[in-house]
């Protein structure tokens, strides 16, 4: 996990689907206990892991406690509650009963509550991409600092920043509400006659700025081209992409994928505009680029590194 930050996401991964078996383990029939106990068959991890011996059989009643668990612990059941959150550089898909799935971008947390009324989602803090199972009996809202984004089946993401929220529509529809008192946060545009003008659909985005003792008030609707839903998501693909980014935006970024900060100490340069694709976790491929192709200033530190123009 130390060596890489991919690591401890795929180990969370593990250990959580592993303790949901554990839990199912009492609901497997004898039958299937019996071939745990004689299966010789074995399955082994990369030589630097540890040798693990697992009988096939085994392998086959453990995907039977998985099916038998999960639908009794959560697919059978209109109750369910859980809260995952993920470190500094961490990515995590979150699976849920009713078939849809979130995926956690860095320093993000989630509190999941599924009642029969609805499913409801608050996003405490960082950045999730949602894709919703279809269900019109019950609403799928998620819930952000004073906004609530309701969904039946559809794909959005909500970034929570320090003074806003940003959410993206990339599949289907949403309504954005003021969470409290109810009232549709997209700014009314009369000029547009065709549009469903309280639903933020597939291609558009809306930022609504917040604010701890003040309501959020609406905010105009954005069209967002294919591209830029891609830049804006590449990021569960561990990637940033940009077109044509100042580097005070592109560096804020980095600085949330990493313990290690980056410093702009010039507004010149932090005006600049960039472009390219870069590992999100190696902010020193873009150092390096910045020091040796644009030369910038470069002051290497312990704990931050800081950049000037000449």
């Amino acid at each position: 996990m130390e060596a890489d930050v991919r690591h401890r996401a795929l180990f969370e991964d593990i250990e959580h689907t592993w303790g949901r078996l554990g839990a199912a383990q009492s609901l497997v029939a004898a039958p299937a206990a019996r071939a745990v106990s004689t299966a010789s068959s074995t399955v082994r991890f990369p030589r630097r892991g540890p040798w693990l011996s697992v009988g096939l059989a085994a392998a086959a009643a453990i995907a039977l406690v998985g099916w038998v668990g999960l639908t009794s612990l959560g697919m059978g059941r209109a109750e369910f509650a859980e809260q995952v959150a993920t470190e500094v550089g961490g990515l995590r898909r979150l699976d849920l009963p009713d078939g849809s799935f979130i995926t956690l971008n860095t320093n993000s947390s989630v509190d999941v509550q599924f009642t029969a009324a609805e499913r409801r989602i608050r996003l405490l803090r960082g950045e999730a991409h949602f894709e919703v199972a279809k269900n019109s009996a019950r609403p799928f809202v998620v819930e952000a600092t004073g906004v609530a984004v309701k969904a039946v089946g559809t794909a959005f993401s909500v970034r929570v920043k320090s003074s806003a929220v940003d959410v993206l529509v990339t599949e289907g529809r949403v309504r954005v509400d003021d969470a409290v008192h109810g009232a549709s946060l997209l700014e009314a545009v009369p000029a547009i006659v065709s549009k469903d003008l309280s639903l933020l659909v597939a291609g558009e985005r809306v930022t609504i700025a917040t604010s701890p003792d003040v309501a959020p008030v609406p905010a105009r609707i954005t069209p967002v081209a294919e591209t830029e839903i891609d830049q804006a998501l590449a990021w569960q693909k561990r990637r940033l992409d940009y077109a044509d980014a100042p580097l005070s935006e592109i560096i804020a970024d980095f600085n949330r994928y990493n313990q290690h900060k980056i410093v702009v100490a010039d507004a010149r340069l932090a005006e600049r505009r960039f472009g390219g694709t870069f590992p999100a976790g190696d902010y020193g491929s873009l150092v390096q680029l910045l020091e040796k192709t644009f030369g910038v200033v470069v002051e290497r530190r312990e704990r931050e590194t800081v950049l000037r123009l000449p």
